[in-house]
C-alpha cells in the first residue's frame, strides 16, 4: 500500500509540474502576442511584423550562444547558394561577442586577409549601416555581393584608439586549404600549413607526409594552425590521428545519446614519432583547437604562438518548414584531459606574440614561424 501511495505521489507530481510547465510556456506566448499588438498599434512608426517575429526568433537563438542563428527562406537559400560566379565575398570567418560581430580569422590570401583584416577585430560598420543590434547572418548577407564591387568595412581593433577603414574588393573565395614545404636553413623541417578542415584536407596532409618521409633530411615538421577558422570534426580527428599512435583525440557531449561520443587514435604514427610543433594564434578556432589540444594533452607536440580562438562547441544546419533554416549548437566538445575550451581556447606552451607591422605568416618577418625553427636548432 505504501509503494502504492509513494508511485501514485510521484505520478501526480510529474503530471502536475509538466501541466505548471506548459502553462508558463503558454502564459509567455500569450505575452509575446500582446507585445506584438502594442507594437503594430502604439509604436510611432509602422513596422513589418513579419520582420519583427524574425528577429525575436533569431534573438531566441543568438541568447543561447553566439553560434546559433535563424535564417529566412532568403537568406537559407543564398547561403546554399554555389557562389561561382554570381557572388562574392571577403575571405573572412565571423562569429557573434556580445552582441558584436567579431572576426574568428582572415582567411590566406584573400581580399580581407590581403586589405589588413585581423583576427580578434570587431566590425562595427558594413558600408553605411551600423552592425550593432544586427544578426550574424544579416552581417555576412551585407558583406556578399557581385564579384568586383567593394565594400567598406569599419572595425575596430585592441590597443587602438580610433576605428580603422578598410576598403574591399570581392571576389570568388577558392581556399587551398593545404601548402606543404621544406623549410629551415638546414632544409631539414617538413612545414605544412593547414588553412581550413575542408572535406580533403586529410588526404592532402597525409601526401605531404609521405612526400616528407622519403626525403631522409626530414627530422622534425613544423603544423601552422594560424588563422585556420576550422571546419569539419571527421577531419580534425583524421588529421590528428595522423600524429599519434594511441590514445583519445576528442570527445563531444550533447543531449541526444548519438551526439555523445569519443574518438580515439588508431595504432600507427604516420611521421615516426618526429618532433612536433604546432603554430596558433587568435585567429586558430575549433577544428584547429582540437588537433592542437589533442596533441598538447598526449604530449606530442610543443604548442607555439598566441592563444587559441575557444570555440568549443559543434553546430547543426536545420532546415525549416517555411523554407529558412537555423545554426544551432548540438553538442559541445573536450580534450583528452576532460577540459572545454569553450571561452578559454587552447595556451601555448610557448607564448610568442605576432610582431612587427611587415608580419605576415611563413615570410622573413614572421617571427613566430623563425622561433619554431630556432627549437629545432637549439
Amino acid at each position: 500500500m505504501k509503494k502504492i501511495l509513494i508511485l501514485s505521489f510521484i505520478y501526480f507530481n510529474t503530471i502536475y509540474s509538466f501541466a505548471y510547465s506548459n502553462n508558463v510556456l503558454y502564459e509567455k506566448i500569450d505575452l509575446f502576442g500582446e507585445v506584438l499588438e502594442k507594437i503594430k498599434k502604439d509604436y510611432v512608426d509602422e513596422v513589418d511584423q513579419a520582420n519583427v517575429i524574425d528577429s525575436a526568433i533569431n534573438g531566441v537563438l543568438q541568447s543561447l550562444d553566439p553560434y546559433s542563428a535563424y535564417m529566412s527562406p532568403e537568406l537559407f537559400r543564398e547561403m546554399q547558394t554555389d557562389t561561382s560566379g554570381e557572388f562574392g565575398g571577403l575571405g573572412i570567418e565571423i562569429g557573434m561577442e556580445a552582441g558584436v560581430v567579431k572576426v574568428i580569422s582572415p582567411i590566406d590570401d584573400t581580399p580581407a586577409e590581403k586589405a589588413g583584416i585581423k583576427a580578434g577585430d570587431y566590425i562595427v560598420k558594413i558600408g553605411k549601416e551600423q552592425v550593432q543590434g544586427k544578426s550574424l547572418m544579416e552581417a555576412v548577407k551585407l558583406m556578399r555581393g557581385p564579384v568586383g564591387t567593394s565594400i567598406d568595412l569599419t572595425v575596430r581593433r585592441k590597443n587602438v584608439r580610433k576605428p580603422i577603414e578598410f576598403k574591399i574588393t570581392r571576389k570568388v573565395i577558392e581556399v587551398r586549404s593545404v601548402n606543404s614545404e621544406i623549410i629551415g636553413d638546414k632544409k631539414n623541417l617538413g612545414y605544412i600549413r593547414l588553412k581550413s578542415f575542408n572535406e580533403n584536407s586529410d588526404k592532402q596532409i597525409l601526401l605531404s607526409i609521405k612526400k616528407f618521409e622519403k626525403n631522409s633530411k626530414i627530422k622534425g615538421y613544423v603544423i601552422d594552425l594560424r588563422n585556420n577558422p576550422g571546419g569539419l570534426l571527421t577531419q580534425a580527428i583524421n588529421i590528428t590521428d595522423f600524429f599519434l599512435n594511441d590514445g583519445e583525440i576528442v570527445s563531444t557531449k550533447g543531449r541526444k545519446v548519438s551526439e555523445t561520443r569519443k574518438f580515439f587514435a588508431r595504432k600507427g604514427d604516420e611521421t615516426k614519432g618526429k618532433p612536433l610543433v604546432v603554430l596558433i594564434n587568435n585567429g586558430s578556432a575549433s577544428a584547429s583547437e582540437i588537433f592542437a589540444g589533442a596533441l598538447k594533452d598526449h604530449k606530442r607536440a610543443i604548442i607555439l604562438g598566441e592563444s587559441s580562438y575557444g570555440k568549443g562547441s559543434v553546430q547543426s544546419i536545420i532546415p525549416l518548414r517555411n523554407g529558412g533554416g537555423m545554426r544551432l549548437t548540438i553538442s559541445k566538445y573536450y580534450l583528452p584531459s576532460g577540459k572545454s575550451i569553450s571561452e578559454v581556447g587552447v595556451t601555448p606552451d610557448i607564448f610568442v606574440e605576432e610582431v612587427g607591422d611587415d608580419f605576415k605568416i611563413n615570410s622573413k618577418a614572421d617571427n613566430q614561424l623563425n622561433y619554431a625553427i630556432k627549437l629545432f636548432n637549439s
